[in-house]
């Protein structure tokens, strides 16, 4: 993951070296050489993604001469905090040692093994909000990522979630994916996570966003560090409410949409939620000269 960027661009080393020496240790060795038992822990798989996807901006950014101009960013749960330092209201050292905090204190809040998260495609978010609370039983089940109009992915206690999920396929989901997650994420079981987690933002250093961010908890553009941080508080223990954010954007113009990072998870979404928008990925450094080709075309969106 992102070997190929270190490798053809100084800006991208630039960008490994500056996270490598914020953190303290490299986490630049263990995203190229792994062990993947390390690389896959949240507290160092959410900064090396944010890392990786920064240094792959950069890298679009030195292919096209210039620094990008979207007309707002977005990102998907991690990928927020990938995006505010895109916008310039965070460092990228900042930015790396939060998501490890944050990491850290998601997988603190709940035991491993009680709390788990599940994909449920092809119900609509009423449907399965009603799933969630009949499933819920004095334990925790809801909503936790709307990724699609008919793309939800549910969390909380462990079998609160398995019952939902049972009732879902019975009430004809297309189908109920269970998830390899070492947490009940955007839950309420992470309100303690959100808590510690506020504590770390009076630590640094914050901004104003160069261009607006559109918040996952709401789906409308952050133009101030104050709003920002409220937004990411509500995150933590929040859905992500991703269909939202998608569908706000081209509302509001938006024709081109650019995920920046590893893996086209978004991109696909994307194209499930709005239809006849131009979408472009950009994981690996063949993907690079043809994002770079669309960007010198006009504003587009950075998700």
């Amino acid at each position: 993951m992102g070997r190929d960027f270190y490798d053809k661009y100084e800006v991208s080393r630039a960008v490994f070296a500056e996270a490598d020496d914020a953190l303290g240790f490299s986490l630049s060795e263990i995203i190229f050489g792994g062990p993947d038992e390390e690389l896959v822990k949240t507290a160092v798989a959410q900064p090396a993604i944010l890392v990786t996807s920064i240094a792959v901006l950069r890298a679009v950014e030195a292919e096209l001469g210039s620094p990008l101009a979207p007309s707002c960013y977005a990102g998907h749960s991690l990928g927020e905090y990938t995006a505010l330092v895109a916008a310039g209201v965070l460092s990228l050292g900042d930015a790396a040692v939060l998501v490890r905090r944050r990491g850290t204190f998601m997988q603190e809040a709940v035991p491993i093994g009680q709390g788990t998260m599940s994909a449920v495609l092809g119900l609509g978010l009423a449907a399965v909000k009603s799933i969630c609370e009949e499933s819920a039983r004095g334990d925790i089940c809801a909503p936790a990522n709307v990724n699609s109009p008919n793309q939800i992915v549910i969390s909380g206690d462990a079998e609160a979630v398995k019952r939902a999920g049972e009732i879902a396929k019975e009430r004809g989901a297309a189908k109920v994916i269970p998830l390899k997650v070492s947490a009940p994420f955007h839950c309420a079981r992470m309100r303690a996570a959100a808590d510690r987690l506020r504590d770390e933002f009076a630590s640094l250093s914050w901004r104003d966003p160069l261009t607006p961010v559109i918040a996952n908890v709401d789906a409308s553009p952050k133009l101030s560090a104050d709003s920002i941080r409220a937004a990411l508080f509500e995150q933590t223990f929040s859905p992500v409410l991703w269909s939202d954010d998608v569908t706000a954007m081209s509302k509001a113009g938006v024709e081109l949409f650019v995920e920046i990072g590893p893996g086209s998870v978004l991109t696909g979404l994307i194209k499930r939620i709005v239809k006849g928008v131009k979408t472009v990925s950009v994981s690996r450094v063949e993907d690079v000269e043809a994002a770079a080709g669309l960007l010198a075309g006009g504003t587009v969106n950075e998700s």
